[in-house]
Parts: structure tokens; C-alpha cells; sequence
């Protein structure tokens, strides 16, 4: 792989690195959500959960519609999964080399 953007990849990666923007992100997976479902299904408080959407949505990782006085927020690319999803497997992988050396 030949990567030419190398900070377009460092600010994705950014926004992946913290577990409740990843919480956050699989709970768009299919769906629009206000932050109140998000809230609610995440169970973190609504700063919280706003400063990590405000982060995702700088890296380009969410994406808002406004609907009245509503916000929607759903994941930008659904290929953000697959990467997480990836990632997932990734540390499972390495994790359980580290234990057997």
C-alpha cells in the first residue's frame, strides 16, 4: 500500500481511538440517531457524548442532518465498520501472540 495523505489517515485514526467514539460509531451502524438515542443507548452522559460526536464528525467519520430542531448523526462511510471490525481482529490477533512468547 502506497499512502500518499498520511495526516487524512492519522486524523481517521484519531477518531477511532478512544473506545466510546468506537461505542458511538457501532451504535450508527444502519441508523440515524439523535443524541438522545445515542445517550440512552450508549449510556454516557450528553456532554460526553457530544464532545465525541463533535470529534468524529472533524474526522470526517459522522455525518449531521437536521430535521426542525433535531440533529441526526449517522456513520459518513459504512466502510468504517469494516475497519473497526478489522482493528478488532487485529488486536485479538496480536493480544494472543504477546501471551504466548
Amino acid at each position: 500500500m502506497v499512502a500518499t495523505d498520511y495526516r487524512s489517515i492519522s486524523t481517521l485514526a484519531k477518531g477511532l481511538a478512544d473506545e466510546n467514539r468506537l461505542r458511538i460509531l457501532l451504535c450508527l451502524i444502519g441508523q440515524k440517531k439523535s443524541v438522545t438515542g445515542i445517550v440512552e443507548e450508549v449510556g454516557l452522559s450528553q456532554p460526553l457524548v457530544s464532545h465525541h460526536l463533535k470529534e468524529l464528525k472533524r474526522c470526517l467519520l459522522v455525518t449531521i442532518e437536521r430535521s426542525g430542531p433535531f440533529i441526526y448523526y449517522t456513520l459518513a462511510d459504512p466502510r468504517t465498520l469494516d475497519v473497526v471490525r478489522l482493528l478488532d481482529a487485529l488486536a485479538a490477533d496480536l493480544l494472543a501472540a504477546r501471551n504466548t512468547i
